[in-house]
């Protein structure tokens, strides 16, 4: 029987290479953490999981691929996956395109007055 959870949470599992690191801790690979009713980017529940963003390829939010800067809510279900996911997958999943917007996101804003 699934486990369920409060309202409150959000629940998060990590694959891959992110698993076995925690498992190395002693860490358990699914988690449930508070979250505010108004929701927080996908990036801010790694920091409590002890995972840095930049090990992190591809996030799953209800079973669809999303931005690592886009929200999630409580009850939501959040999956983390590492880099190395073969590249049919990463295409046909969504991967590939969400990996193009962050790099967006991630790059400075040009200063002003500044030639490309």
């Amino acid at each position: 029987m699934p486990e369920t959870h409060s309202g409150d949470q959000v629940e998060i599992v990590v694959f891959g290479s992110l698993q076995l690191s925690r498992h190395r801790k002693g860490l358990p690979a699914r988690v449930l953490l508070p979250i505010p009713e108004s929701g927080a980017a996908a990036h801010s529940l790694l920091e409590p999981m002890g995972i840095s963003p930049d090990e992190v390829e591809a996030v799953f939010r209800n079973g669809r691929v999303v931005n690592i800067y886009d929200p999630v809510f409580p009850g939501d279900r959040v999956a983390f996956f590492p880099y190395g996911t073969p590249g049919p997958y990463r295409v046909f999943l969504g991967m590939a395109r969400e990996n193009i917007r962050r790099a967006e996101k991630e790059q400075p804003a040009p200063e002003k007055g500044s030639r490309p």
